[in-house]
């Protein structure tokens, strides 16, 4: 085991989980650890293994894949069952990676030379605490055994790369996160994400419709300038282990951990875009978060509200303006009174939100205007402007259709749209598939 520096140890002895071990050869260390939390996953876990062993082969010698097999001890002996054959099947390839075995599948995978690791938080006495049970605390548990792993004698970042059981990744995944953190010497990232929208399934409508909101919020905090204008897919994000250990680590939270993540990361680094590293995350209905993606899917299949309405563009007007006026005006006691000539709702959003108080605190200790920003920008938080748009919707800017509110912030943000669609209509499958591309084009051209 390579010397740990003292500021990770000190991480572990404060912040850690201390139950559960990781299973991996032991021979080894590593520059790059990519954190898989799964649940009643088999199936999916050898898809995913099966794209892992496509990938470029530069950095597999120094990158472990390490698997959460978790759930809680309350669970059904089928998700139990389910478990324990991704932990067998794991555990196999750990043990036999040196051998010659008559199964061809399981030997095409260790002929691969990739690394796997696996941490039983499933089994009797390994469980999940039932209070914390959820991806966060998956993820955490991971992200924190990871630290013990690294190999701190070499001079190459240490990655800490956040994947999901249910998801496959492109040939340059690892390749093109390795060398942008090292050869751009970048501190934390998010990836580039794609549902599958080729299967003509049931489950093809919910997904291209979830797909469209989470890239239209985040569309709508680029054109307002926000500093938190980046998507938070949990399967879909890296940081240094420097910095993960700054913020004190993932959360434990059972659902919107990435969310959270991604925040805390980006009040003390950058947060980048890898654009040619991609995941690619399930399309299904799952219970297993309380939202997100499998929800969403779930919500709308089961037809329980109408998924085809977007946040009002005027909303991200008001955000955009809010913004440019929160980073200019100097003086704390114009702020407030400038916010009412934007719009009411903000003002008394900011007034609900005790912006008085925070304001005086954020300049009585900011000693230069950079720390002052910094402070107001840590202040007006992802989670703030969220919460200030949904107050906005339910307070005088109310939801649209779907593809108006697209076409509106298409038409604000200069983004040339070709699809012909009738106002406050529901197009056809194919023109809403239209959309979403236009969606992606924007991002990833």
């Amino acid at each position: 085991m390579s010397d740990i520096p003292q500021r990770i140890k000190k991480y572990l002895d404060k912040y850690s989980l201390p139950i559960w071990n990781v299973e991996y050869d032991n021979d080894l260390l590593f520059n790059n650890i990519v954190v898989i939390p799964s649940i009643c996953e088999f199936e999916n876990i050898l898809k995913l293994i099966s794209s892992l062993v496509e990938l470029d082969n530069k950095y597999i010698p120094t990158t472990l894949f390490l698997f959460v097999v978790n759930n809680k001890k309350n669970i059904s002996e089928e998700i139990k069952a389910d478990n324990m054959k991704s932990l067998n099947l794991l555990r196999g390839l750990i043990i036999h990676k040196k051998d010659n075995l008559k199964d061809k599948k399981l030997q095409s995978i260790i002929s691969s030379k990739i690394n796997f690791g696996v941490i039983d938080a499933s089994s009797f006495g390994n469980e999940l605490p039932d209070k914390d049970a959820g991806v966060g605390i998956a993820r955490k548990i991971g992200m924190d055994c990871a630290l013990n792993l690294f190999n701190y004698s070499t001079k190459n970042k240490k990655i800490l790369i956040c994947l999901d059981a249910d998801c496959t990744v492109n040939k340059n995944y690892l390749t093109e996160i390795v060398e942008a953190f090292n050869f751009k010497n970048i501190n934390a990232a998010v990836l580039r994400y794609e549902h599958n929208i080729r299967e003509n399934n049931e489950e093809l409508k919910a997904i291209i419709c979830y797909e469209i909101f989470l890239r239209y919020y985040h569309l709508g905090l680029i054109y307002a300038n926000s500093h938190y204008a980046f998507a938070t897919i949990g399967s879909a994000m890296a940081c240094d282990v420097e910095n993960y250990v700054q913020i004190e680590g993932m959360n434990k939270r059972k659902a919107a951990e990435d969310f959270y993540f991604l925040e805390k990361l980006s009040k003390s680094v950058k947060i980048f875009e890898i654009n040619n590293a991609i995941v690619y995350p399930s399309v299904r209905k799952s219970w297993r978060v309380p939202f997100g993606t499998g929800q969403s899917v779930d919500r709308f299949l089961s037809n329980s509200k109408n998924e085809y309405l977007l946040h009002n563009p005027k909303s991200f007007e008001v955000l955009k303006k809010w913004n440019i006026l929160l980073l200019n005006e100097k003086d704390p006691n114009m702020i407030l009174i400038k916010s009412k000539e934007i719009s009411l709702q903000l003002f008394n959003y900011l007034e609900e939100q005790k912006f008085t108080t925070a304001i005086k605190n954020i300049t009585s200790n900011a000693k230069t205007e950079i720390q002052l920003n910094s402070q107001k920008t840590k202040w007006f938080d992802g989670f703030r402007t969220l919460k200030l748009i949904h107050y906005l919707r339910d307070n005088g800017y109310p939801d649209l259709n779907m593809f108006d509110a697209v076409d509106k912030l298409f038409i604000k943000m200069n983004i040339n749209c070709d699809v012909k669609r009738v106002k406050g209509s529901i197009p056809k499958l194919e023109t809403q598939k239209k959309y979403l591309i236009e969606m992606r084009n924007y991002f990833y051209r």
